[in-house]
């Protein structure tokens, strides 16, 4: 071994610095092992994990394997050790990476049937504040979606949200479309809308509500939709985000704001999954949900609904940043009671941060009245 022919002294200073490494590594698998089991006893239950909750889901993934690269480094009970940790935390987390290997062959959803609903569900970062409008409404029509469910039905100036009115162009570009408007929320469809309906905080909005009220409490919006013999409820969602890239997280103000936001994510979960419990009929729940497949907030619908991107072919599917390395899921489409033949995510073209999703979904026979 090259260690024998060294001389005592730079021999000494090798083990030790073998040594050293393999504590670095171990206490790497330690305090990751420790990250991964306190995200799962905390994301969804204590408002400070919202801060941790923000790591790309990636890393779930990512960390194990490259601590599993760093096990040539430890020896003996330490090797041991380090495999140990990092077995079990790939096991705890591997799932919550954002990976779908069942992409690589499922191959999407089963074939569509004629009369196949397109939906397509879009946060628009601002309408077309910064954008040419025709390219805008282009971009949409493009997709000659049956529904189209979209988020930030407003402008934002110097911080503030502020209303717009785009009712008559809506009209105009999609002629024949019935339309649903809650604060920042647009629902569009070619099926009648047979009733709509505020969920969880904006049940609390009278029928004199200012508009500032319906962005603050209107997260969910509901309309049930007539389509064949069947009545399909659509949920548009955007659940408010936990942090704003400009707060610094030095400050009390930081934590202050960052426990009401969880408050306010907590109360729009809670009666999204109030009112899905109570609603029998073939449901599509979608939207910006600024949460991953991580974060314990989402798993109540994991259990209840179905993710459509179990029709897609997207071994990562993530939605945001759109114009960057896109590493978070933040947007997401589920059903219930329907099947869903397809689902992707689409280039937004420079004018949203988020991704645009498209699905194909039918109702099967008998569906909910």
């Amino acid at each position: 071994m090259l260690s024998d022919r060294l001389a005592p002294g730079t021999r000494i200073a090798v083990r030790r610095e073998g040594k050293r490494r393999g504590r670095l590594v171990a206490a790497a698998a330690a305090a990751w092992l420790l990250f991964v089991v306190l995200h799962l006893l905390l994301s969804g239950r204590f408002w400070l994990w919202l801060v941790p909750d923000l790591v790309p889901p990636l890393v779930y993934l990512a960390v194990p394997l490259l601590l599993v690269a760093a096990l040539p480094l430890t020896r003996g009970r330490a090797r041991l050790w380090c495999a140990a940790a990092t077995a079990v935390s790939l096991a705890l987390g591997a799932g919550r990476s954002g990976l779908d290997p069942a992409a690589l062959w499922a191959g999407g959803g089963p074939p569509a049937p004629p009369g196949a609903i397109r939906l397509v569900s879009w946060n628009t970062e601002y309408w077309d504040q910064d954008d040419d409008p025709g390219r805008f409404y282009g971009l949409m029509k493009e997709r000659h979606a049956d529904v189209y469910v979209l988020q930030e039905y407003l402008n934002w100036v110097d911080g503030t949200p502020r209303r717009i009115d785009e009712q008559a162009r809506l009209r105009r570009e999609f002629p024949g479309y019935h339309v649903a408007v809650l604060g920042e929320l647009v629902t569009l469809s070619r099926f009648p809308i047979v009733s709509t309906a505020p969920v969880g905080p904006a049940r609390s909005l009278g029928p004199g509500a200012t508009w500032d009220s319906a962005f603050a409490l209107g997260k969910v919006l509901r309309t049930d939709l007539r389509i064949g013999d069947a009545i399909v409820s659509v949920y548009n969602v955007h659940i408010p985000t936990q942090y704003m890239l400009d707060e610094n997280p030095l400050t009390p103000r930081f934590y202050t704001a960052l426990r009401g936001r969880a408050a306010a994510r907590e109360a729009q979960f809670r009666g999204l999954e109030e009112d899905l419990a109570g609603n029998d009929r073939p449901v599509v729940v979608a939207g910006d949900f600024n949460s991953t497949g991580a974060m314990g907030e989402m798993r109540p619908l994991f259990d209840r609904l179905s993710s459509a991107d179990r029709a897609g072919d997207s071994l990562m599917p993530a939605s945001w940043p759109a114009g960057g390395p896109v590493l978070w899921r933040l947007d997401w489409i589920f059903t219930a009671s329907l099947t869903v033949h397809g689902y992707r995510l689409l280039d937004p073209r420079g004018m949203s941060d988020h991704r645009m999703q498209e699905t194909l979904v039918s109702v099967p026979a008998g569906g909910a009245k």
